[in-house]
């Protein structure tokens, strides 16, 4: 555990609450302990909150709905599945035999769920600014790459309304490409206008894929 407290930048003053933080049901259920099902729900709320001062703090310029999106954008499965990457959590995560056997390490509901529940820990033993201190400095580049993003879903109707000044038109995205592992894709659309390409663009998703490749229709326009 030692080496994982370097990880989290933290070290803990009750050690058991950092095992049950990693301990999964299955584990928990073969040993008759208590896992971190309830960990992981306090981790939630508090991610939930920490995430929101940050955004109300920083980001003064987002609307309420903007930073509602940027917030679901970044407090979610792949996000915290990154992390748990990032800090090996894998090797320190208590499961059953069953789970062990299905490659329980490497799900990324697993230890995103494993995340929350290291927070709540943090948090129970820590306070808030421990806590608070872990979310931002993991979390700080996603949200700042969501706010970014979060006007991209005007582009696609900004690009149809401009295009439809001109009469009756067909515009078509199509994904022409994906690259990187299935945790962290990279995809490449274009944008197709009366079956002419007007422009292509790349994103974490399909969809801002697309988004960009309307935005850059919009500039070449």
């Amino acid at each position: 555990m030692k080496k994982l407290e370097l990880e989290l930048g933290y070290e803990f003053k009750n050690k058991s609450l950092l095992k049950q933080a990693l301990t999964h049901t299955s584990y928990a259920y073969e040993h008759n302990i208590e896992s971190n099902e309830k960990l992981e729900f306090l981790g939630d709320s508090i991610l939930e909150f920490v995430s929101s001062e940050y955004l109300y703090k920083n980001y003064i310029n987002l609307k309420e709905g903007e930073m509602t999106k940027v917030r679901a954008t970044v407090v979610c499965e792949n996000s915290l599945y990154k992390v748990a990457k990032l800090h090996n959590f894998s090797d320190f995560l208590y499961l059953g035999k069953s789970e062990r056997l299905n490659k329980g390490k490497e799900r990324p509901a697993i230890l995103a769920d494993s995340v929350e529940a290291v927070i709540a820990a943090m948090y129970l033993d820590g306070g808030l600014e421990v806590a608070s201190k872990f979310i931002i400095s993991n979390l700080k580049d996603e949200i700042e790459i969501a706010s970014k993003n979060v006007g991209l879903k005007d582009y696609k109707t900004v690009l149809q309304e401009k295009l439809q000044e001109k009469g009756e038109v067909k515009i078509e995205y199509i994904i022409i490409g994906e690259s990187g592992p299935d945790h962290d894709k990279l995809f490449e659309s274009e944008v197709r206008y009366n079956n002419k390409v007007l422009a292509t663009g790349k994103g974490k998703s399909k969809k801002q894929a697309e988004m960009q490749a309307a935005q850059k229709a919009l500039e070449n326009l």
